[in-house]
């Protein structure tokens, strides 16, 4: 099954995707659980499939999508995790994750605006997959780790280089306003039974910038899932993004920064396309 999250005529809303189109959840069943994150907590998205097959369909351009959880309580992401990328920025594989934060309103959802920041001309994309976690926990072992995942999405970690590289520290970087991605919708875990088979793709106005397998990964999604639950305790609407591959824009010669009027895609096999054109500040 595919969710999604979006808004029609300014209304806040979550359903089922198909290729035909997207169907909401009744107003009743989201007055008991008012959004996607809430539905993924109680277990009930076969309940919310069931009350959208008698909705309305509607077309995927007449929605306005959102961030698959517009409301996560955390959004965990891992640097340098593919080994091609640890390549190219000349770095040695690392023993532990490395791990920094987004905040929500750092990213936007699919064919939303990314915003390239004023203060720099160093904006760089990084196409990822990112994990949604469905069951909660902490201590989690890697042989339980995917019974806690509810789904996958794609996602772009929108990078401001030199803020990022300002210190150790890469927060700066990683949050300015609507420099990420997230999307287009959230396809269910049993749909994705071994996402180390995934083919990631990244594309800057049909120019194919990042290619390759999920596969390639330093750390396995069990395995990040195992480490970030030792420091905090997991939640059903989290979300884990698990790094990029090589190709990105800073590692290149001359560097290929974002511009105002490109459109990133990014695609993941077996899930969809990010897509998302980049506006000045």
């Amino acid at each position: 099954m595919r969710f999604a999250s979006f808004r029609i005529d300014g209304q806040r809303c979550y359903g089922v995707v198909s290729d035909r189109g997207i169907q909401p959840v009744s107003d009743q069943f989201i007055s008991k659980y008012p959004d996607l994150k809430s539905a993924i907590a109680a277990e009930v998205l076969e309940d919310a499939a069931t009350t959208a097959g008698s909705a309305r369909q509607w077309a995927h351009d007449a929605v306005e999508f959102e961030p698959v959880i517009p409301n996560p309580g955390r959004i965990l992401c891992v640097g340098v995790n593919y080994m091609t990328h640890i390549r190219e920025m000349g770095r040695e594989p690392p023993d532990k994750p490395v791990l920094f934060v987004r905040f929500p309103d750092s990213v936007v959802g699919h064919r939303q605006s990314l915003v390239k920041p004023s203060a720099s001309g160093k904006y760089d994309y990084e196409g990822e997959l990112a994990v949604i976690m469905g069951r909660p926990g902490r201590h989690i072992s890697r042989g339980e780790a995917m019974h806690h995942v509810a789904g996958f999405a794609c996602f772009n970690d929108g990078t401001v280089r030199d803020f990022q590289r300002h210190t150790s520290q890469f927060t700066p970087g990683k949050n300015f306003f609507h420099s990420g991605a997230f999307g287009p919708w959230m396809v269910s875990a049993d749909e994705i039974p071994d996402p180390a088979t995934l083919r990631l793709e990244t594309r800057i106005n049909g120019e194919i910038v990042q290619q390759g397998h999920v596969g390639d990964l330093r750390f396995d999604i069990p395995v990040l899932i195992e480490y970030c639950s030792i420091f905090c305790r997991l939640e059903p609407g989290d979300v884990i993004v698990t790094g990029t591959m090589g190709g990105v824009g800073a590692a290149r010669t001359p560097p290929k920064w974002l511009q105002s009027g490109d459109c990133v895609e990014v695609e993941i096999s077996g899930i969809g396309v990010l897509e998302n054109r980049v506006i000045a500040e």
